[in-house]
């Protein structure tokens, strides 16, 4: 006899929140076991200022905090190490953990850049519980040298709170008179206080020993977020500091506000989070998709600095991806060239295809152009060569005999140079600056050609003729002084000229569409004339009936 477990419905899910609030400069301290033991912070630019993007545990208890410029930082902090921010080596680590956190539960999503996001729900119990498995966590990243926050409830925006804010009390207005309102200078002189009053940031809790003021019942929301600060609610830093201008500093404390004030008040983000938070909107958990990588790496005995061994590495990589790439009927339209330096940072420079490709002799033309931007440094210890957005080969199917296989093949083999020409142009100035024209869906002079990005669009061979010939310039119809409406004028004067009519051809009608309300075609039916003057100018005029807005002879374009 078997048993029968009913299925798991949407009030039954708990969601964990990881959260890796030293992330980047743990590691870097991972990989040189030399820092461990000093103050280190990782530094990014911001405008035209280096501030502070991460800390290692001894930083911060030495004062130093985050976003902290990187010159007061030195002030406060002498012997402070600094590292660049490598975004790409700290999103690669993100995803290794996400990877990690599969074994908690298949449903992992990141929260880039210091986060994951984890559907626990029907997990919990092959762990002993949800207190275990918090324990099991810690555990795990201590074994990793990585500090983790953690928290479980009902709603991501709950679990999300509690894993950055439990514990943590709201915080005061601006009154002159805390310490961490304090002039910066101030507080660096005040070196007995302990790091946290001197304006730098708490001291993280640990979380062994606390997972209870981490996990919220299952029914318990409202008590759970009540007393955590009301930037737990994944607010702007604006309209937190508005929220505690007016003395609302915890959650608790907006329960009781009408919705439509607050939404009046501090606009609709604010009461959608507070909605996601307590389970009233829904806020599903999206898993990253798995990754199919085509890439290829190579790791180098000692450090290379020079284009040639790039571009000689580069023929030992190009082939390999491109084997892979068409046994899985894949073309390459982006490829990326990424570079360890010595130093401990990366590099990358990318290439876009005019057409998905996997041929080695197209792709390697285009890194030789770019190569120029790379800086190795002290030199560069592995290459990898990924091509991260590929898209399905067409095949090309030849029919209608000897002679039209023969010119598909000379097409085909034109289309392939103007491709490559497309893709070197495209390597100096984006693909994106180079556009193709179409013929547009419409009897309307101004929409017979539609305009595309040349890389997105197939070339067009057979333009369709329109039904009288067009002139070779367009423009904004003009006012033209002349007499008569029906018939084409023997004179007329246009920009300050006075014009003979030498002959003309004509009328074609054409009529506004009628479905659109275009302010150039509230002047009704034109009828439009190709009319040589005396002086050899071959003008387009048109006649309009009007509509909307008077009548009257207009020039849209000149035939020279």
């Amino acid at each position: 006899m078997t048993s029968y477990q009913p299925a798991l419905s949407e009030s039954d899910r708990r969601i964990l929140s990881l959260w890796f609030p030293r992330l980047a400069a743990e590691q870097i301290l991972r990989g040189e076991r030399g820092l461990v033991d000093a103050p280190l912070a990782v530094v990014r630019q911001s405008g035209n200022m280096r501030v502070i993007s991460s800390l290692s545990e001894v930083a911060s208890a030495l004062g130093v905090q985050l976003g902290q410029p990187l010159a007061e930082a030195h002030a406060l902090c002498p012997d402070l190490q600094t590292r660049v921010a490598d975004p790409l080596r700290e999103a690669a680590f993100l995803s290794v953990l996400r990877r990690w956190a599969g074994k908690f539960s298949p449903w992992v999503a990141e929260e880039p850049p210091e986060g994951l996001m984890i559907d626990l729900t029907g997990c919990a119990h092959l762990f002993g519980g949800e207190e275990n498995l918090l324990l099991q966590i810690e555990n795990d990243c201590a074994a990793l040298q990585l500090t983790v926050r953690a928290g479980i409830a009902d709603t991501a925006g709950a679990a999300w709170a509690l894993a950055r804010f439990a514990g943590q009390g709201a915080g005061g207005g601006r009154n002159g008179d805390a310490i961490d309102q304090e002039a910066r200078a101030t507080r660096s002189r005040a070196g007995k206080r302990r790091h946290w009053t001197k304006g730098g940031a708490a001291p993280l809790p640990r979380l062994r020993g606390m997972p209870e003021t981490r996990i919220a019942k299952h029914g318990q929301l409202h008590e759970a977020l009540g007393d955590l600060p009301v930037a737990a609610l994944r607010l702007e830093g604006q309209v937190v500091a508005e929220l505690n201008r007016l003395g609302l500093r915890r959650i608790r404390e907006i329960y009781g506000t009408p919705r439509a004030t607050l939404a009046r008040r501090f606009g609709s983000p604010l009461t959608r989070r507070l909605d996601q938070a307590l389970g009233m909107e829904p806020e599903p958990i999206m898993p990253a998709e798995p990754e199919v990588h085509y890439a290829v790496r190579m790791s180098l005995p000692d450090p290379i600095g020079l284009e040639a061994d790039i571009l000689a590495g580069l023929d030992r990589m190009l082939p390999v991806l491109c084997t892979k790439l068409e046994e899985n009927g894949r073309g390459a339209r982006r490829v990326r060239l990424e570079m360890a330096l010595a130093e401990g940072h990366s590099q990358s420079i990318e290439i876009g295809l005019a057409r998905p490709g996997a041929d080695p002799h197209r792709i390697r033309p285009l890194f030789k152009m770019k190569l120029g931007e790379v800086e190795a440094g002290f030199g560069i210890d592995m290459l990898r060569l990924v091509a991260h957005v590929t898209e399905p080969l067409k095949a090309h199917q030849m029919t209608g005999g000897a002679i039209a296989a023969r010119d598909a093949t000379a097409r085909q083999s034109f289309d392939t140079g103007l491709e490559d020409l497309m893709g070197r142009i495209g390597a100096r100035v984006g693909l994106e600056a180079i556009t193709r024209e179409h013929p547009g869906q419409s009897h309307v002079p101004e929409k017979t050609g539609v305009v595309f990005a040349a890389a997105w669009s197939e070339p067009v061979y057979d333009w369709p003729a329109p039904p009288c010939p067009r002139p070779l310039t367009l423009f904004r119809p003009e006012p033209v002084h002349a007499e008569g409406a029906f018939h084409l004028p023997e004179k007329f004067r246009w920009r300050g000229r006075d014009f003979a009519t030498l002959g003309g051809i004509g009328p074609e009608r054409v009529a506004p569409e009628w479905w659109l309300d275009e302010a150039d075609w509230r002047s009704g039916i034109r009828d439009y004339w190709q009319v040589e003057t005396e002086t050899g100018e071959r003008l387009w005029l048109f006649y309009a009936h009007g509509a909307a807005i008077s009548d009257g002879w207009y020039c849209h374009g000149d035939f020279l």
